[in-house]
Formats: C-alpha cells, sequence, structure tokens
C-alpha cells in the first residue's frame, strides 16, 4: 500500500510540476478564465485539483472553424502577406535606381568629368599658374 501511495504522489508532483510548466510557457492570449500568474497559484496551492482546471478550463484551444477544421488562409487572401510582397517589391526597385546612379557616377568619373561645372580633369587651372599670360605668377618673376 505504501508503495501505491508514494507512487501516486510522485505522479501528482510530476503532473503538477508539467501543469505549471505549461501554463508559464503557454500563449498568453489563449488563457482563459483567470491571468497567468493566478492559474500558477491556483495550481500550486491546489495541486491535483488545480491543474486538472487548467486544463479543462484555463487552457484555451486555437481558433478554429466551424466543423473542427483549423483555419488556413491562402497567400493571395492574406492582406499582410500581400502587403509584404508590395513593400519588397517597392525596395527592390529603389534599390535598382540607387544601383543605376551609382554605375553612372562611376561611369562619370572613369571618363573624368566632373558633374558640377562640366569640365574635365584635365582642363581645370591650376592656382600656381596666371590665368592670361600678362599677368604675374611664379613663372612671371625674374631670374636675377
Amino acid at each position: 500500500m505504501a508503495r501505491l501511495l508514494f507512487g501516486l504522489g510522485v505522479a501528482a508532483v510530476i503532473f503538477t510540476i508539467y501543469a505549471v510548466a505549461d501554463c508559464a510557457f503557454f500563449d498568453r492570449t489563449r488563457i482563459r478564465g483567470l491571468r497567468r500568474g493566478w492559474w500558477i497559484v491556483v495550481i500550486l496551492f491546489v495541486p491535483i485539483i488545480g491543474a486538472l482546471l487548467w486544463f479543462i478550463i484555463g487552457r484555451g484551444r486555437a481558433d478554429r472553424l466551424p466543423g473542427g477544421r483549423a483555419r488556413t488562409i491562402a497567400p493571395d487572401d492574406d492582406a499582410d502577406f500581400l502587403r509584404q510582397l508590395g513593400s519588397e517589391a517597392e525596395q527592390d526597385d529603389r534599390i535598382r535606381r540607387l544601383e543605376q546612379e551609382l554605375a553612372e557616377l562611376d561611369s562619370d568619373k572613369k571618363s573624368g568629368t566632373d558633374e558640377a561645372d562640366g569640365t574635365r580633369d584635365t582642363e581645370r587651372k591650376r592656382p600656381d599658374t596666371p590665368e592670361t599670360p600678362g599677368e604675374s605668377g611664379p613663372s612671371a618673376q625674374p631670374n636675377g
């Protein structure tokens, strides 16, 4: 008889621990009746009955359609999925435009033109050379 009571006690402890763990990790939106913390208190202070109440009352089922079928949505009918596809397409277009702009900038740099004034690098004037032949500059100084 002692072995039977010991076995039932161990089973009750294991059942209570399982119920507490299930309650602690269960989806908050599907818990019915009490809040999660109160369910844990009930399970711990009324061990077997509290755990049974948790599995019968507190543990809500997933939303189901009439007839017992789980609700599935086709991708064409899922608004979140379609919205995500639209944003991905917009991002792809933006990336393509930016890549084209970068390619244009790279081709301009390779050809040596400056976007700001349209002149080539070789056409730019150096600051130490005079702009007109009669002006004074480092090359126009007398030798002597």
